[in-house]
Protein backbone atom coordinates (compact mmCIF):
# COMPACT_ATOMS: atom_id res chain seq x y z
CA UNK A 1 0.00 0.00 0.00
CA UNK A 2 2.75 2.56 1.05
CA UNK A 3 4.37 1.84 -2.76
CA UNK A 4 0.80 1.91 -4.18
CA UNK A 5 0.16 5.77 -2.20
CA UNK A 6 3.85 6.51 -3.56
CA UNK A 7 3.46 5.54 -7.43
CA UNK A 8 -0.01 5.42 -7.87
CA UNK A 9 -0.61 8.97 -8.29
CA UNK A 10 1.59 9.73 -10.28
CA UNK A 11 1.54 6.81 -12.84
CA UNK A 12 -2.76 8.16 -13.08
CA UNK A 13 -1.48 11.33 -13.66
CA UNK A 14 1.07 10.48 -16.72
CA UNK A 15 -1.96 8.07 -18.22
CA UNK A 16 -4.27 11.19 -18.29
CA UNK A 17 -1.94 13.32 -20.62
CA UNK A 18 -0.76 10.38 -22.83
CA UNK A 19 -4.33 8.90 -23.06
CA UNK A 20 -5.54 12.08 -24.35
CA UNK A 21 -3.03 12.63 -26.69
CA UNK A 22 -3.79 9.66 -28.82
CA UNK A 23 -7.75 10.56 -28.62
CA UNK A 24 -6.57 13.52 -30.81
CA UNK A 25 -3.26 12.96 -32.22
CA UNK A 26 -3.08 11.91 -36.35
CA UNK A 27 -2.75 8.54 -36.97
CA UNK A 28 -3.74 7.10 -33.08
CA UNK A 29 -6.71 8.54 -32.76
CA UNK A 30 -8.11 7.33 -36.28
CA UNK A 31 -11.75 5.65 -36.18
CA UNK A 32 -10.46 2.26 -37.69
CA UNK A 33 -8.17 1.78 -34.43
CA UNK A 34 -9.69 -0.52 -32.31
CA UNK A 35 -10.65 1.31 -28.58
CA UNK A 36 -8.64 -1.27 -26.39
CA UNK A 37 -5.53 -0.97 -28.66
CA UNK A 38 -5.38 2.93 -28.09
CA UNK A 39 -6.17 1.65 -24.52
CA UNK A 40 -3.08 -0.57 -24.58
CA UNK A 41 -0.75 1.65 -26.52
CA UNK A 42 -1.59 4.45 -23.81
CA UNK A 43 -0.80 2.36 -20.65
CA UNK A 44 2.78 1.07 -21.90
CA UNK A 45 3.92 4.05 -23.46
CA UNK A 46 2.76 5.52 -19.81
CA UNK A 47 4.50 3.03 -18.09
CA UNK A 48 7.82 3.83 -19.94
CA UNK A 49 7.89 7.40 -19.87
CA UNK A 50 6.73 7.30 -15.81
CA UNK A 51 9.60 4.62 -15.52
CA UNK A 52 11.99 6.91 -16.89
CA UNK A 53 11.17 10.15 -16.01
CA UNK A 54 8.09 9.65 -13.46
CA UNK A 55 9.36 7.81 -10.38
CA UNK A 56 11.34 10.58 -9.08
CA UNK A 57 8.69 12.73 -8.55
CA UNK A 58 6.27 12.47 -5.77
CA UNK A 59 2.53 13.69 -5.83
CA UNK A 60 0.75 14.15 -3.06
CA UNK A 61 -2.92 12.34 -3.46
CA UNK A 62 -4.89 15.97 -1.88
CA UNK A 63 -7.70 18.34 -2.75
CA UNK A 64 -5.84 19.87 -5.92
CA UNK A 65 -5.01 16.62 -7.00
CA UNK A 66 -8.24 16.83 -9.67
CA UNK A 67 -7.19 20.15 -10.92
CA UNK A 68 -3.89 18.14 -11.36
CA UNK A 69 -5.80 15.97 -14.25
CA UNK A 70 -7.50 18.11 -15.25
CA UNK A 71 -4.51 20.09 -16.16
CA UNK A 72 -2.69 16.98 -17.75
CA UNK A 73 -5.79 16.49 -19.90
CA UNK A 74 -5.48 19.74 -21.45
CA UNK A 75 -1.87 19.51 -22.06
CA UNK A 76 -2.28 15.99 -23.57
CA UNK A 77 -5.23 17.46 -25.63
CA UNK A 78 -2.82 20.80 -26.83
CA UNK A 79 0.03 18.74 -27.94
CA UNK A 80 -2.73 16.23 -30.10
CA UNK A 81 -4.33 19.09 -31.68
CA UNK A 82 -1.53 20.96 -32.64
CA UNK A 83 -0.10 17.80 -34.55
CA UNK A 84 -3.94 17.12 -36.10
CA UNK A 85 -3.91 20.67 -36.98
CA UNK A 86 -1.25 20.05 -39.27
CA UNK A 87 -3.08 17.06 -41.12
CA UNK A 88 -6.23 19.26 -42.03
CA UNK A 89 -4.17 21.16 -44.29
CA UNK A 90 -4.56 19.10 -47.03
CA UNK A 91 -8.43 18.58 -46.64
CA UNK A 92 -8.53 22.28 -46.75
CA UNK A 93 -6.27 22.61 -49.62
CA UNK A 94 -8.78 19.88 -51.22
CA UNK A 95 -11.66 22.37 -50.19
CA UNK A 96 -10.26 24.76 -52.14
CA UNK A 97 -9.69 22.93 -55.63
CA UNK A 98 -13.25 20.82 -55.09
CA UNK A 99 -14.58 24.32 -55.34
CA UNK A 100 -12.62 25.23 -57.73
CA UNK A 101 -13.34 22.01 -60.03
CA UNK A 102 -16.82 21.09 -59.26
CA UNK A 103 -16.56 18.18 -56.27
CA UNK A 104 -17.57 20.86 -53.85
CA UNK A 105 -21.00 19.46 -53.38
CA UNK A 106 -19.98 15.66 -53.69
CA UNK A 107 -18.50 15.25 -49.57
CA UNK A 108 -17.73 12.01 -48.57
CA UNK A 109 -17.08 10.22 -45.32
CA UNK A 110 -13.71 10.46 -44.23
CA UNK A 111 -12.65 6.71 -42.88
CA UNK A 112 -10.04 8.16 -40.34
CA UNK A 113 -11.47 10.83 -38.79
CA UNK A 114 -15.73 9.76 -39.10
CA UNK A 115 -16.39 13.31 -40.71
CA UNK A 116 -17.50 14.59 -43.83
CA UNK A 117 -14.74 15.67 -45.85
CA UNK A 118 -13.89 17.01 -49.59
CA UNK A 119 -13.19 14.53 -52.41
CA UNK A 120 -10.05 15.83 -53.29
CA UNK A 121 -9.21 16.20 -49.62
CA UNK A 122 -9.89 12.88 -48.49
CA UNK A 123 -7.68 11.76 -51.14
CA UNK A 124 -4.63 13.58 -50.10
CA UNK A 125 -5.39 13.22 -46.57
CA UNK A 126 -4.81 9.05 -47.35
CA UNK A 127 -1.70 9.59 -48.89
CA UNK A 128 -0.60 12.13 -46.64
CA UNK A 129 -0.86 9.56 -43.72
CA UNK A 130 0.62 7.06 -46.20
CA UNK A 131 4.08 9.17 -46.12
CA UNK A 132 3.44 10.18 -42.62
CA UNK A 133 3.86 6.44 -42.04
CA UNK A 134 6.62 5.91 -44.57
CA UNK A 135 8.57 8.30 -42.80
CA UNK A 136 8.16 6.77 -39.43
CA UNK A 137 6.43 9.98 -38.43
CA UNK A 138 4.19 8.17 -35.35
CA UNK A 139 7.45 7.11 -33.70
CA UNK A 140 8.44 11.35 -33.77
CA UNK A 141 5.02 11.93 -32.29
CA UNK A 142 5.84 8.99 -29.34
CA UNK A 143 9.39 10.52 -28.96
CA UNK A 144 7.69 13.95 -28.35
CA UNK A 145 4.91 13.01 -26.01
CA UNK A 146 7.48 10.90 -23.67
CA UNK A 147 9.87 13.70 -24.35
CA UNK A 148 7.57 16.38 -23.00
CA UNK A 149 7.76 15.35 -19.34
CA UNK A 150 11.10 17.06 -19.61
CA UNK A 151 9.80 20.62 -21.32
CA UNK A 152 6.57 20.63 -19.37
CA UNK A 153 6.43 18.62 -15.46
CA UNK A 154 3.59 17.65 -13.81
CA UNK A 155 3.95 21.03 -11.84
CA UNK A 156 3.95 23.19 -14.90
CA UNK A 157 1.63 26.69 -15.12
CA UNK A 158 -1.06 25.35 -17.80
CA UNK A 159 -3.56 27.75 -16.27
CA UNK A 160 -1.66 30.54 -15.98
CA UNK A 161 -0.51 30.58 -19.57
CA UNK A 162 -3.62 30.05 -20.63
CA UNK A 163 -4.77 32.78 -18.34
CA UNK A 164 -2.10 35.25 -19.94
CA UNK A 165 -3.66 34.40 -23.49
CA UNK A 166 -0.40 32.86 -24.51
CA UNK A 167 -2.49 29.03 -25.39
CA UNK A 168 -4.75 30.81 -27.28
CA UNK A 169 -2.27 33.55 -28.74
CA UNK A 170 0.28 30.30 -30.11
CA UNK A 171 -3.15 28.22 -31.52
CA UNK A 172 -4.44 31.49 -33.35
CA UNK A 173 -0.75 31.28 -34.91
CA UNK A 174 -0.78 27.83 -35.85
CA UNK A 175 -4.19 28.09 -37.17
CA UNK A 176 -2.87 31.57 -39.48
CA UNK A 177 0.39 29.15 -40.71
CA UNK A 178 -2.10 26.41 -41.61
CA UNK A 179 -4.46 28.14 -43.43
CA UNK A 180 -1.35 29.65 -45.34
CA UNK A 181 0.25 26.28 -46.17
CA UNK A 182 -3.20 24.83 -47.36
CA UNK A 183 -3.96 28.18 -49.75
CA UNK A 184 -0.05 27.38 -50.99
CA UNK A 185 -0.76 23.65 -52.29
CA UNK A 186 -4.07 24.83 -53.53
CA UNK A 187 -2.55 28.10 -55.49
CA UNK A 188 -1.50 26.23 -58.64
CA UNK A 189 -5.21 24.70 -59.17
CA UNK A 190 -7.05 27.79 -58.24
CA UNK A 191 -4.84 30.44 -60.06
CA UNK A 192 -5.22 27.45 -63.48
CA UNK A 193 -8.75 26.72 -63.02
CA UNK A 194 -9.50 30.57 -62.67
CA UNK A 195 -8.39 31.17 -65.71
CA UNK A 196 -9.97 28.42 -67.59
CA UNK A 197 -13.23 30.33 -66.06
CA UNK A 198 -11.64 33.50 -67.85
CA UNK A 199 -11.20 31.57 -70.42
CA UNK A 200 -14.42 30.06 -70.39
CA UNK A 201 -16.16 33.42 -70.31
CA UNK A 202 -14.13 34.66 -73.26
CA UNK A 203 -15.53 32.16 -74.89
CA UNK A 204 -19.17 32.77 -74.28
CA UNK A 205 -18.88 36.57 -75.63
CA UNK A 206 -17.17 35.21 -78.65
CA UNK A 207 -18.97 32.42 -79.50
CA UNK A 208 -22.74 32.81 -77.22
CA UNK A 209 -23.97 29.39 -79.13
CA UNK A 210 -21.56 27.26 -77.01
CA UNK A 211 -23.42 26.13 -73.70
CA UNK A 212 -21.26 26.89 -71.46
CA UNK A 213 -22.37 25.01 -68.42
CA UNK A 214 -22.33 21.43 -70.83
CA UNK A 215 -19.02 22.20 -72.03
CA UNK A 216 -17.50 24.14 -68.79
CA UNK A 217 -18.28 21.62 -66.17
CA UNK A 218 -15.72 18.26 -67.70
CA UNK A 219 -13.37 20.72 -68.92
CA UNK A 220 -12.55 22.34 -65.38
CA UNK A 221 -12.46 18.43 -64.31
CA UNK A 222 -10.43 17.36 -67.28
CA UNK A 223 -7.65 20.46 -66.67
CA UNK A 224 -7.97 19.78 -62.83
CA UNK A 225 -6.80 15.78 -62.88
CA UNK A 226 -3.79 16.27 -65.31
CA UNK A 227 -2.76 19.17 -63.12
CA UNK A 228 -3.09 16.82 -60.15
CA UNK A 229 -1.32 14.14 -62.14
CA UNK A 230 1.86 16.49 -62.51
CA UNK A 231 1.70 17.61 -59.30
CA UNK A 232 1.28 14.79 -57.51
CA UNK A 233 4.96 13.79 -57.36
CA UNK A 234 6.03 17.65 -55.65
CA UNK A 235 3.74 16.24 -52.98
CA UNK A 236 6.21 14.58 -51.05
CA UNK A 237 8.51 17.61 -50.70
CA UNK A 238 5.16 19.64 -49.31
CA UNK A 239 4.08 17.10 -47.09
CA UNK A 240 8.00 16.68 -45.81
CA UNK A 241 7.98 20.31 -44.92
CA UNK A 242 4.57 20.06 -43.39
CA UNK A 243 5.37 17.47 -41.21
CA UNK A 244 9.09 19.39 -40.19
CA UNK A 245 6.70 22.41 -39.27
CA UNK A 246 4.35 19.96 -37.11
CA UNK A 247 7.38 19.32 -34.94
CA UNK A 248 8.77 23.12 -34.88
CA UNK A 249 5.12 23.93 -33.27
CA UNK A 250 5.40 21.11 -31.40
CA UNK A 251 8.84 21.86 -29.85
CA UNK A 252 7.40 25.72 -29.87
CA UNK A 253 4.69 24.54 -27.39
CA UNK A 254 7.40 23.65 -25.11
CA UNK A 255 9.02 26.48 -25.45
CA UNK A 256 6.18 28.74 -23.84
CA UNK A 257 6.57 26.33 -20.64
CA UNK A 258 10.27 26.80 -20.82
CA UNK A 259 10.12 30.27 -20.61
Amino acid sequence: MEWVNQFFPGFMLFFCRITSFFVVAPVFSAKNVPAHFKVGIAFFVTLMAYTVTGTATTVPLDSLYLLTVIREILVGICLGFIAYLFFTVVQIAGSFIDIQIGFGIANVIDPMTGASSPVIGNLKYMIAMLLFLSFNGHHLLLKAIIESYEWIPLSNDLFTRMYSGQISEFLLKTFSTIFGISLQMASPLIVALFLTDIGLGLLTRVAPQFNIFVIGAPLKMIIGFILLILLFPAYQDVFKETFISMLDHLQKFFGLFAG
